[in-house]
């Protein structure tokens, strides 16, 4: 089965005159000689007729202007040639072209102006190009001295920016053939593992018949990539040997479901060949779209100096440098900074480090904590203490230590009737009296900040968070800020302690700290409390606790990344128009017949379902409703996940204003049809 996406190679050179043209329309014949409709493309030309050349000999219907976007009168790189002709570049121009020639052709052959590092304008290099089309290349070379080093540089520079490098093609060019050009093909090979295609031999006369007598002399399966359907056995492979999380298995192996093999931007695609948007973000970690220039480069690099080393003992670059930039940007008075790898771990440090510091200052009565009656915070058994949703975390009451439960803000569910703000917070009054009379043996208070995520999207109403930050205060007792889902943008702020200027004693980050690309959490303290675990090596005050891959190397660099993309894209300041345009198209839901409640924070959403809207009756959890509508919304090529009776919107925040009007009307469609009309 061949897929329409990505059908295509970019021809990079090592140096000038390799014969780029030359290879482009070998490579051209011989793959229409395979029956592939191939389409030409070169994008910038300095001087020169090649891109006519290319259209008449290959007898290409497609406008010149398709296949070369950009015509440049002097034979320089562009940089120069642009500057010299006051010519304005618009890299829109030859994306556009470029989608365009892809939906009239099977294949695409681009030609690049010179090699991977020409520069097109100020800071946009042919690389770059490369990596806005999402082609793999393909690199040229001319037999010779000099070929060895430019190649083996050209593949590794591709590599390091992320570009795949389909093989090499050695172009010989002069009819000389000395010992250099006998000795460099095998060479070459020996000291990369990229694939060499052919050589072409020198060709005085250019023409289709002469290039197809090289049919044998070209490896043209390894450009097709062709691949067989691998849909159902992939499928079967997965029932047979994983278990999925959060997921009824004996349903998982008899129902159809979605394998993913590929991604980019907002969009998932699976191995039956279908794109599918990201309607939660591969479950609320990723923030800039799937493969990332930036990030997927930043990581390559970092592998290139080295992925990991420990932390016990021994300090690393990445997570310095992480650390530095987290303390800049989280809420004032938090210093200092413990690394581990997921939400539950962070939860679980920070749980630990609390307890730790009332007993390292000798107030060994406090020993207890206290969350919110339908809170989540993680998974392992620490985090399961604190949690408070009895379908995720009643079985395993008897393994887990005792902690106080109060009553949660839920505006719509309100146990006393009351609205806001006429109830003056009335749903705190349970928490105030806990720490009034029991603060001596508190350790801290654990919440999500703002939104309570698992619970179903709750959204705290203003001031909420601030009262609790107020009576933690009063009472001394610590306040733990959870914001592995809230963190990093989600609720409209970096992080949601932020909307109420409240500062915690501790905060656990994970999730989008790395935008999705790899397991990385972080648990930052006060210089408080960190002064607590700072005693002679004797006193046994240090805090015994890690993990392997804490500071790794990779996914602090990822996160970093991550940070700096927040800084460079300015992505706070236009996530303010896509959050209205949210608001907007929500506002519509209300109206359904069993939309029961819609809850908006930021890009966090949460449209709760219901029975029976007067009465706020919930489906029964064997009707699957949120199930029902995920599993009806991918007819529509989105992908949602429940929680429960509440259909979660948490798209990337990268997500376009097209793609975030597509997610709500065919999200609405789903509700309706389910609701209102299936049977199913």
């Amino acid at each position: 089965m061949r897929s329409k996406m990505n059908r295509g190679i970019f021809i990079i050179g090592t140096d000038t005159q390799v014969g780029k043209t030359v290879v482009v329309f070998t490579l051209a014949n011989l793959l229409k000689d395979k029956g592939i409709d191939v389409g030409i493309m070169k994008p910038i030309e300095c001087a020169g007729k090649d891109s006519q050349f290319l259209k008449r000999s290959l007898k290409l219907k497609d406008d010149l202007k398709l296949i070369n976007p950009y015509h440049l009168k002097h034979p320089l790189c562009p940089q120069v040639a642009f500057g010299l002709e006051r010519k304005k570049f618009n890299k829109q121009k030859i994306l556009k072209a470029f989608e365009d020639l892809k939906e009239k052709h099977e294949f695409i052959i681009v030609e690049g102006a010179g090699g991977l590092l020409v520069p097109i304008v100020k800071d946009y290099f042919i690389s770059d190009l490369v990596q806005e089309l999402d082609i793999p290349a393909v690199i040229v070379a001319r037999l010779g001295l000099g070929t060895i080093n430019h190649t083996l540089l050209t593949i590794r520079r591709a590599q390091e920016r992320g570009i795949q490098v389909l093989g090499f093609i050695l172009n010989q060019t002069t009819k000389n053939i000395d010992l250099s050009r006998r000795t460099n093909p095998d060479i070459i090979k020996k000291l990369t593992d990229v694939k060499l295609l052919g050589v072409l031999p020198y060709l005085a006369k250019i023409g289709t018949e002469s290039i197809l007598k090289l049919k044998n002399k070209i490896d043209i399966k390894t450009l097709m990539r062709d691949e067989p359907a691998t849909n159902e056995s992939w499928q079967k492979l997965d029932k047979k040997y994983i278990w999925h999380p959060f997921t009824q298995m004996k349903d998982w192996e008899k129902e159809e479901q979605l394998i993913i093999e590929e991604a980019k931007g907002s969009y998932l695609k699976a191995t039956n060949g279908k794109w599918y948007l990201d309607g939660v973000s591969s479950l609320w970690v990723n923030l800039h779209g799937h493969r990332k220039r930036q990030i997927d480069t930043t990581i390559k690099e970092q592998i290139n100096k080295v992925s990991h080393s420990t932390l016990l003992g021994l300090g690393n670059i990445p997570s310095i440098e992480l650390a530095k930039r987290l303390v800049d940007i989280v809420p004032k008075g938090l210093s200092k900074v413990f690394y581990s790898d997921n939400g539950s771990t962070a939860v679980e440090v920070a749980l630990k480090i609390a307890f730790q510091y009332w007993a390292n200052i000798g107030k060994k009565k406090k020993s207890r904590f206290v969350h919110l009656n339908n809170s989540y915070h993680g998974d392992s058994l620490g985090a399961v203490s604190v949690g408070g949703i009895d379908l995720f975390h009643k079985t395993y009451k008897p393994l887990l230590f005792s902690s106080i439960a109060v009553q949660a803000p839920f505006c719509y569910h309100c146990p006393e009737g009351k609205r806001y703000p006429d109830c003056k917070f009335e749903c705190l009054e349970e928490l105030e009296n806990i720490l009034k009379n029991k603060n001596g043996q508190i350790v801290a208070l654990i919440v999500e900040p703002i939104v309570q995520a698992a619970a179903g999207i709750i959204v705290w109403p203003k001031g909420i968070l601030k009262r609790m930050r107020q009576l933690t205060y009063k009472y001394n007792v610590l306040l733990i800020a959870d914001e592995v889902a809230t963190g990093f943008g989600r609720t409209g702020r970096m992080f949601a302690c932020l909307h109420e200027k409240v500062n915690p004693d501790i905060l656990c980050l994970a999730k989008g700290i790395s935008a999705g690309y790899l397991p990385i959490a972080a648990t930052l303290t006060t210089q408080k409390i960190y002064n607590a675990f700072l005693a002679d090596y004797a006193k046994k005050k240090t805090f015994f606790h890690g993990h392997t891959y804490t500071g790794n190397q990779l996914g602090s660099a990822a996160a970093i990344a991550n940070l700096k993309i927040f800084k460079k894209e300015k992505v706070l300041e236009k996530l303010r128009e896509k959050i209205n345009v949210l608001k907007n198209g929500l506002s519509g839901f209300k109206k359904l017949k069993h939309v029961g409640d819609v809850r908006q924070c930021g890009f966090m959403v949460g449209i709760e379902l219901v029975k029976d809207k007067n009465k706020k009756t919930p489906y029964a959890w064997e009707e699957k409703i949120g199930v029902r509508v995920c599993q009806r919304v991918r007819r529509y090529g989105v992908i949602l996940r429940p929680l429960g009776n509440v259909i979660v919107l948490m798209p990337p925040l990268a997500i376009t204003v097209k793609e975030l009007r597509y997610l709500l009307k065919h999200t609405y469609l789903a509700i309706r049809q389910v609701t209102e009309f299936s049977s199913e």
